[in-house]
């Protein structure tokens, strides 16, 4: 059975794409069979591995209009490494999806004829609390969390912390939280060190050793379509990524 993580925060820019494509990538490239759901509709997931949002079937279709995922998943340039893309279509599945039955496990349900295909399933979600991100919780074994070292960094988290706990109580009781991963860091500021001691104050334990740095390179290499790790494989950005994946595969302590 495989392990199910969502990538999550509802606020946009914070790294959760890139963490989601380059963590995908590592576990792939350490011998895992891994499956990328690319749940945002601005498929940037699914760019960002090279593969065109102009395909047949997407996470849309499997979401809404009942198609199997093994029929919208493509294999990507990595091996190992599954993609279930995503496109604009997806933006229109929050209105559809209010008016269906079982709503919020309509993505749990998908993957549950799959997931004894793979040693991870990374979900990547949506920069909201949508039903799109509440079917990602209801389909995961847990969530990593990725806060970027800027102002208001924090702003937003109780929110993120209240939806998560409803859906523990209602939808998904062994839901738990993998870990929190400090983003977009220049150490040369004062004011990434406050964040990242705020960070540690809230969720004390939970909080990643590896924290990712502001990288050029990093930021270049979605728009080649490349993870980090064949783009630049010996920038700071892919050592740091490398080392956040090995304590992803070491685990945590639940919260």
């Amino acid at each position: 059975m495989s392990k199910i993580i969502a990538v999550v925060n509802q606020k946009g820019g914070v790294g959760k794409t890139t963490t989601a494509v380059n963590v995908s990538t590592i576990l792939a490239k350490k011998g895992k069979k891994v499956l990328l759901i690319d749940a945002d509709p601005q498929g940037n997931a699914t760019s960002g591995l090279g593969i065109d949002k102009n395909i047949p079937k997407s996470i849309y279709d499997v979401i809404i209009n009942e198609v199997e995922i093994n029929d919208a998943i493509v294999q990507s340039a990595i091996k190992g490494l599954s993609v279930c893309p995503s496109n604009i279509n997806l933006a229109g599945a929050e209105v559809e999806l209010v008016s269906m039955m079982s709503r919020e496990q309509k993505l749990k349900e998908k993957l549950e004829k799959v997931e004894n295909d793979y040693h991870y399933i990374i979900i990547d979600c949506p920069p909201s609390l949508g039903l799109l991100t509440i079917n990602a919780f209801t389909a995961a074994s847990s969530l990593l969390i990725p806060i970027q070292c800027e102002y208001y960094a924090l702003e937003g988290v109780g929110q993120l912390i209240n939806t998560i706990n409803l859906v523990k109580k209602q939808l998904n009781k062994a839901l738990y939280i993998e870990g929190v991963v400090l983003t977009m860091n220049d150490a040369r500021t004062n004011l990434s060190n406050q964040v990242i001691k705020e960070v540690k104050t809230y969720f004390k334990d939970n909080v990643y050793k590896t924290i990712i740095p502001r990288n050029v390179k990093l930021s270049e290499a979605p728009s080649y379509g490349m993870p980090i790790t064949i783009y630049a494989p010996k920038s700071k950005g892919a050592r740091c990524y490398e080392k956040l994946t090995n304590e992803i595969l070491k685990g945590r302590k639940h919260i």
